[in-house]
């Protein structure tokens, strides 16, 4: 047996022992005095506990990284008519021209 696993074994037999000696009923204020169950408040609290620290405690997603293109490589292939048409075109400078093409 692990270490994780004896330790789950012994958590469960004390929240056991816990919710079995706390069975009376409490005043428990909802909008309005209800009387609910110790063992009601305790269990829900510690499932409560469980799945918050379940979700906070899963790793993150890897993103993934983007590698920037390389010089060689040529992501569009701009014609003469293309560059004529573009109403943007005549505005962009020489170096934006060039990184575009």
């Amino acid at each position: 047996m692990s270490a994780k696993t004896i330790f789950i074994i012994i958590l469960t037999v004390l929240v056991t022992i816990i919710l079995m000696k706390n069975t009376d009923e409490v005043i428990f204020w909802i909008f309005g005095d209800r009387y609910i169950p110790k063992l009601a408040i305790l269990g829900s609290m510690f499932a409560f506990g469980v799945i918050v620290g379940f979700l906070l405690g899963r790793p993150r997603r890897k993103t993934e990284k983007l590698n920037p293109p390389s010089q060689n490589f040529q992501t569009s292939t701009n014609t003469k008519s293309e560059e004529l048409t573009d109403p943007y075109r005549s505005n962009l400078s020489e170096d934006d021209r060039k990184y575009l093409d």
